[in-house]
C-alpha cells in the first residue's frame, strides 16, 4: 500500500529475492485449483524480499494488521458511496453545529488475550493518535470523554464533520492494557499483537507469515481459516505463482491481462479506478527540496510532455485512466471536477510545443546536447522506482524517453522498497513514481488534507505524513480548512467553491505531477473461496494491500462449496 505506508499503495517491496518454494508445489491451477491448503488464502501484495516484523498499526513499515488484527469503529467503503458498516462501533451521531461526535461501541468484545474491550480503550486510541504527531496524519485535536463502557464523546472546538471517517474508520483501536506501558509506541514493532479482529497473528518467518481466525471473534470465528502473506521477488514472480496456482490473490500487473480468466481457470481479475498515479516531486525549497523540479515551469513542461496513450499501452496494459490535474477522480468524483481548471483531464497526448514554451518563457535555453539549461544548470533529474515493480519501472523508462525529446533528461534509479519509502518520506530525491491514496471515504477532501495541507508535511530531512512533495499554500489549507466544516450534507453548491480554489492551485503549481488514474488490478482465485467483490457488489476496494478493505473481504470469503 504505497501505503502505504501503508494503508497506503503498501506493495512494499524489501532487498533480496526468494522464491515461492515454502508452497507445494504444483501444476497450473487448473479448475481453481491451488497447491495449498483448501482453508488458506495465499496472499501476495508485492513485496520483494523478505519480511520485518512489524505489527504496529501506526507505524509506516507495518506489514500487516490494521481491520485484520487491530479493528476501526467503522468501516467506510471508499470504492462507492455506502452508508458505513459497524465494525467495534454500532451507531454515532454529531451535534447540531459538528463540535461533538457521540458514538456508541458494541459490547462483549474482548481482546485476543482475553481482557474486555470498552470505551476507555477507545478514548486512549484516540488520546494517543492527538498526542502522538508521528500518528496524527489528519491533524485531530479533539477531547474524548467515556460516558460509560459502550459510549464515548469526542469535544472540538471548531465544526469538524470530515474528521469522522479518519477517526472512525482508519484509527485501528489498540488496548489500553498493552500500549500505554510502551515508552515509544512512534517505533515499537508489536511483534506479538494482541486486537480484537478477525484473525490472530499464527507463526512468522522472513519468507512468509499466517494469520488465523479468531475462534473469540465478536462477529463469529470466520469461515476463511488462515491468511498466508508471502514474500516473492517482484511483479515476474507473482504473475508466475499465478500461473502455477501457488498464490490465491495478488494486486498487481500480469502478462496479457485482457485474457487472464481464460488462461488461468477458476480465477477472476477486477481492474477499480482508485489510486491517482503520479511523479511525486520533492518542491518546496523553502522547506529544504533541491533540484530543477522544483521550479513549478518544469513540473508543467513534464506534465505536457507525456505521451499518456502509450504509457497507458506499455506499462499498464491499457488499464489507467484518464487523470484530473485537480485531483479529483474523474469517474467517482465526476461531480466535483472543477468547471474553472485549465484541463478537466488530462491531454494522453504529448504536447511537446507546449512543455518548450513553457520552459523557454521561465528561462531555459536548449543547450547543444538537445538538453535545456538555466543559469548553467540543466534539466537532469533522477526518478526512484522500487525495485521489481515492472509496471512503474516500464512506466519511467518510457518516460525519460519522452521528456528526452522535449530536452529534459531523466535518469532512472531501482531500489528497494525500504529506500525508496525512506528518501520519499524525508525528502531526500527528487522525483519518484507512486500512487496518491483516496482517503477515508469517497471524497476528494482527503487526498487534499492528506497530500496538499503543510500540516501533513515537514522540512526535508524529517519523515512527512504524507505530504511528500513538501507543498504549502495557504490559499489552499484555508480552503481544506473551510471544507473540514462543513457538514458534506449540506451539498455540493456549499462546498464546492472550496473545491475550485484548491483544484487552480494545485493545477498550477503541481507539486505531484499527474501521470493517470491506476486502474488497480486484482487477480484472485473464485474456484476455491467464493465472496469476492465484483463490478456489481463492489463492498470493499478490492486490493490485497489496502487496509482495512483487505479485512472486509477476509470476513466474507468462504471455501468454495460452502
Amino acid at each position: 500500500m504505497s501505503l502505504h505506508a501503508r494503508w497506503r499503495r503498501a506493495r512494499a517491496a524489501a532487498i533480496g529475492t526468494v522464491t515461492i518454494g515454502l508452497l507445494a508445489t504444483a501444476c497450473g491451477g487448473s479448475g481453481g485449483g491451488s497447491s495449498t491448503d483448501p482453508d488458506t488464502l495465499i496472499v501476495y501484495t508485492g513485496l520483494a524480499g523478505e519480511w520485518q516484523r512489524n505489527y504496529n498499526p501506526y507505524s509506516p513499515e507495518a506489514i500487516e494488521g490494521i481491520g485484520s488484527i487491530y479493528e476501526p469503529l467503522f468501516f467506510f467503503n471508499t470504492a462507492r458511496q455506502d452508508e458505513p458498516a459497524g465494525r467495534l462501533g454500532t451507531e454515532y451521531a454529531w451535534n447540531e453545529d459538528g463540535t461533538e461526535l457521540s458514538i456508541t461501541l458494541r459490547e462483549d468484545v474482548t481482546w485476543s488475550d482475553g481482557e474486555a474491550f470498552d470505551a476507555e480503550d477507545v478514548a486512549f486510541t484516540f488520546d494517543l493518535i492527538r498526542d502522538t504527531p508521528a500518528f496524527n496524519s489528519f491533524g485531530f485535536d479533539g477531547t474524548t470523554e467515556v460516558v460509560d463502557a459502550s459510549h464515548v464523546t469526542v469535544s472540538f472546538e471548531d465544526p469538524a464533520y470530515m474528521d469522522a471517517p479518519q477517526l472512525l474508520g482508519k484509527s485501528p483501536i489498540v488496548p489500553e492494557h498493552i500500549w500505554a506501558g510502551i515508552e515509544e509506541p512512534e517505533t515499537d514493532i508489536m511483534a506479538e499483537p494482541v486486537g480484537t479482529g478477525p484473525f490472530l497473528l499464527d507463526d512468522f518467518k522472513p519468507q512468509a507469515f499466517t494469520l488465523t481466525s479468531n475462534p473469540d471473534y465478536w462477529d463469529g470465528e470466520p469461515e476463511l481459516k488462515n491468511v498466508r502473506y508471502v514474500a516473492l521477488s517482484g511483479n515476474q514472480a507473482g504473475a508466475d505463482a499465478l500461473a502455477a496456482g501457488e498464490i490465491d490473490w495478488q494486486t498487481g500487473p500480469v502478462p496479457d491481462i485482457a485474457n487472464f480468466e481464460e488462461n488461468h481457470e477458476g480465477y477472476k481479475v477486477i481492474t477499480i479506478p482508485m489510486n491517482q498515479t503520479v511523479l511525486v516531486t520533492c518542491a518546496n525549497t523553502e522547506l529544504g527540496c533541491e533540484g530543477p523540479q522544483t521550479d513549478p515551469a518544469v513540473r508543467q513542461a513534464i506534465f505536457h510532455a507525456m505521451d499518456r496513450e502509450t504509457l497507458n499501452s506499455l506499462a499498464f496494459q491499457n488499464t489507467s485512466s484518464e487523470i484530473s490535474p485537480g485531483f479529483a477522480l474523474p469517474e467517482r468524483d465526476a461531480a466535483y471536477v472543477s468547471a474553472d481548471l485549465e484541463n478537466r483531464t488530462a491531454s494522453m497526448t504529448a504536447d511537446a510545443a507546449q512543455a518548450e514554451e513553457i520552459l523557454e518563457a521561465a528561462g531555459y535555453v536548449r543547450g547543444g546536447d538537445g538538453i535545456y539549461a538555466k543559469d548553467g544548470v540543466k534539466l537532469e533529474m533522477t526518478v526512484n522506482v522500487v525495485t521489481g515493480w515492472t509496471d512503474y519501472i516500464t512506466a519511467v523508462n518510457t518516460m525519460a524517453e519522452q521528456l528526452n525529446e522535449v530536452g529534459i533528461k531523466l535518469t532512472v534509479n531501482q531500489a528497494s522498497w525500504n529506500e525508496v519509502t525512506d528518501s520519499r518520506n524525508t525528502g531526500n530525491f527528487q522525483l519518484a513514481i507512486d500512487s496518491l491514496y483516496p482517503g477515508a471515504s469517497p471524497d476528494p477532501y482527503y487526498i487534499y488534507y492528506q497530500f496538499f495541507h503543510s500540516q501533513s508535511t515537514k522540512p526535508v530531512g524529517e519523515s512527512a505524513n504524507p505530504n511528500w512533495s513538501r507543498y504549502a499554500n495557504p490559499e489552499v489549507d484555508a480552503a481544506i480548512e473551510e471544507l473540514g466544516q462543513l457538514n458534506p450534507e449540506d451539498g455540493q453548491d456549499a462546498r464546492q467553491p472550496y473545491y475550485d480554489t484548491i483544484q487552480a492551485a494545485i493545477e498550477r503549481d503541481m507539486p505531484y505531477i499527474p501521470i493517470m488514474v491506476a486502474g488497480t488490478t486484482s487477480e484472485f482465485n473464485a474456484g476455491k473461496f467464493s465472496g469476492w467483490p465484483t463490478d456489481v457488489n463492489l463492498y470493499a476496494f478490492p486490493a490485497v494491500w489496502s487496509r482495512p478493505d483487505q479485512s472486509q473481504i477476509f470476513r466474507n470469503l468462504k471455501p468454495a462449496g460452502e
